[in-house]
């Protein structure tokens, strides 16, 4: 089965709206016949996207590190959830699963993980699609700050393209893997 890996907060953030979202994109993702690989996590947006996936019959593959499955405390309920010792290894085993990434709000963790899945595309370890879920503008100061890379030409117009960003799912899905289908 095909899978894209959501990265996103551990936290639900001040606006109830948020939750929503969350929701929301883990059924549009199942719906459109993908399983969902993430953090591991029961709490946050994580837990949100985990058990709206599962509620829709969908995968969820959960992958958390030793040092956060008490914290972040390891959701129980899912297809299968990898414990592994590292962030390193998370990331590897998430990337190795998912046949695409989408970024929701999130803070530090989810920055974390985009740039790190972003810098590998650009370095061609991967191929695969990336999204930014611009939800209510959330990310705007950082696709500004992408733009600005581009201005001051640290990066290219061709390596800024690789992050597809939309306000809703449904239009960052069609996005994402209209990019994926040019040449």
């Amino acid at each position: 089965m095909k899978r894209i890996c959501v990265f996103c907060g551990s936290h639900t953030g001040n606006d109830p709206s948020y939750a929503q979202v969350a929701r929301e994109a883990a059924e549009a993702i199942v719906a459109a016949g993908y399983g969902i690989v993430y953090g591991g996590g029961s709490i946050g947006l994580m837990g949100i996207v985990a058990d709206a996936a599962l509620r829709s019959g969908g995968e969820v593959v959960g992958v958390i590190p030793h040092a956060l499955a008490r914290t972040e405390i390891a959701h129980e309920g899912l297809t299968e959830l990898h414990i592994v010792n590292t962030m390193h290894e998370r990331k590897a085993l998430m990337d190795d699963a998912s046949d695409a990434f989408i970024a929701l709000p999130g803070g530090f963790g989810t920055m974390d993980e985009l740039c790190e899945i972003l810098s590998w595309r650009q370095l061609r370890i991967h191929d695969k699609p990336i999204g930014l879920l611009n939800y209510r503008g959330y990310y705007d100061a950082l696709l500004a700050l992408f733009d600005s890379m581009v201005r001051e030409g640290f990066i290219g117009p061709h390596t800024r393209g690789l992050l597809s960003d939309a306000p809703t799912i449904k239009a960052l899905l069609a996005a994402m893997f209209e990019a994926k289908a040019q040449p």
